[in-house]
């Protein structure tokens, strides 16, 4: 067991914790969940969506907790417990943020240079990109996120961000290893609840915007909102932000940026410190001409689809604002590859014809994932879509749409129904692509769109990219898109003899 682990006892006040009356007791560890409270342990007591933590500190004093981190209504709803306890009572208007800006002294390590990088869609592959660029550069990197935690070091990971407790350990983790660069990706539940707080960024990327977790915000303004909290509260004014100015909210991200004082470092078509002035198309990837600080630049990716240019230069950005030489971050995109799940190449037919995995799974990403690969496709473009369920049913027809007008076939199929009824989740899909097939059998669906493919036709897969469960009602079931289309193509091609 590393020191990251279990690290040493410290005081409250060495946590920057102020009781009421001014106890100090010696804090052992600290805990979100009361089931994991140990003698001498401060229990955070958070709000939560349908339940507030206030409810589980009396389980936590039976448990030994040494002190309680939580707010006004927290502590009114053990009022009586506490007076009768002996524990520490640290009141906070935010303390999901104090228990943050805590989890980080309590760990007390993580890489020397810490990236995060936001939007609706590329986080991961952002991500990827920046640490597969710092490696190749020949520094100890990993990124964290919906993929957990890959490079030089490697652990899972059950959120895209997790809470502070988890990502404060695995940062210490990563250090303890010898991990210098981390890239992070900033989710907009994770940066909503303050789990970034306490991170120590050098710099920090926006992607995109467009809709999607309507189901936990409550307006379009508030997702954004959200977002921009990277910018506003999460990287110091001394931290540079790396903005997509083709984005329509990148010029707004941009002013919040410049508005902390942070360097801002600009990416676009055309325009901005790293621009992108001509993309030359092929069948296995692209070239790209684009210009900084006034040098033109020409570079291969390996990579298909349009928008991975986008994806690249926004990573070269967030390198360079961490300190590496231009020339040399732009000599390494001909080695990048492409995250799992991310537009990959999951089989190939005898005829020529490609199928292509991706978890493009909102309007915008289903629409700029077929547009993208369009321009390397001579033939018709299949696409295979579905909707999650317990999550933004406004986006489901959206989703259909978005399909409909940039595929030459779509099949609508379920995708983690959850505990909704697949049909109306296909049917609502369907309201967008009323001509669509309806295949409700995931395995089933992509079989008839590999089964439909010509010679010079793709394939396009969308939904659930590297995930390797499907969803239905409480159970995860197994199942893999890249592994079905691979077995799909075997048996269409008469490939198991």
């Amino acid at each position: 067991m590393s020191s990251a682990d279990s690290p040493v006892a410290k005081s409250l006040s060495q946590l920057a914790l102020t009781a009421r009356g001014g106890a100090d007791p010696v804090i052992t560890g600290i805990a979100v969940d009361s089931r994991d409270v140990r003698e001498g342990f401060l229990f955070a007591a958070l709000p939560g969506s349908k339940v507030h933590g206030g409810e589980f500190i009396q389980y936590a004093l039976r448990m030994g907790a040494a002190a309680i981190l939580t707010d006004e209504e927290g502590a009114a709803l053990a009022e009586a417990e506490l007076v009768a306890s002996d524990a520490a009572l640290v009141v906070s208007e935010t303390p999901r943020q104090a228990l943050a800006f805590t989890a980080a002294l309590w760990f007390g390590a993580q890489p020397a240079i810490m990236a995060a990088v936001t939007g609706t869609n590329g986080k991961t592959s952002i991500a990827s990109f920046l640490r597969q660029i710092w490696i190749e550069l020949g520094h100890a990197a990993v990124n964290l996120g919906t993929t957990g935690v890959e490079g030089a070091w490697a652990a899972p990971l059950a959120h895209t961000t997790p809470e502070p407790i988890t990502l404060h350990r695995t940062l210490a983790r990563a250090a303890a290893h010898g991990i210098t660069h981390a890239a992070m990706e900033a989710s907009s539940h994770g940066l909503d609840q303050c789990r970034l707080d306490g991170v120590h960024l050098t710099a920090a990327g926006f992607s995109n915007f467009s809709q999607d977790h309507l189901d936990y915000h409550d307006t379009f303004e508030a997702y954004f909102a959200a977002k921009a909290g990277l910018f506003r509260r999460v990287l110091p004014p001394e931290g540079t932000a790396v903005i997509n100015l083709d984005d329509a909210r990148g010029p707004e991200m941009r002013a919040i940026a410049a508005a902390r004082g942070q360097r801002v470092i600009t990416i676009g078509r055309g325009l901005g410190d790293i621009s992108l002035m001509a993309q030359r198309f092929d069948a296995t990837g692209q070239d790209l001409r684009f210009v900084h600080d006034e040098r033109a630049y020409q570079a291969r990716l390996n990579l298909i689809g349009g928008f991975q240019a986008e994806n690249v230069l926004l990573a070269c950005g967030l390198a360079i604002a961490c300190g590496d030489a231009p020339e040399a971050v732009f000599e390494t995109l001909p080695d990048l590859v492409t995250v799992r799940g991310r537009m990959q190449l999951a089989a190939t037919r005898a005829n020529g014809a490609a199928v292509f995995v991706d978890f493009a799974h909102t309007p915008d990403a289903i629409a700029t994932a077929l547009a993208a690969l369009r321009p390397h496709v001579m033939g018709r473009l299949i696409a295979v879509i579905g909707a999650g369920g317990d999550r933004d049913a406004k986006k489901r027809p959206l989703m259909g749409r978005a399909a409909a007008e940039n595929a030459d076939l779509v099949i609508v199929t379920d995708d983690n129904p959850r505990s909704e009824n697949p049909a109306l989740i296909r049917a609502a899909v369907r309201e967008g692509a009323p001509d669509a097939t309806e295949v409700g059998d995931r395995a089933e669906a992509i079989l008839r769109g590999v089964d439909a493919l010509g010679p010079g036709d793709a394939l396009l897969i969308a939904g659930k990219g590297h995930e390797t469960g499907q969803i239905v009602g409480d159970d995860i079931l197994p199942f893999d898109d890249v592994e079905q289309a691979s077995v799909a193509v075997a048996a269409l091609d008469g490939r198991f003899a």
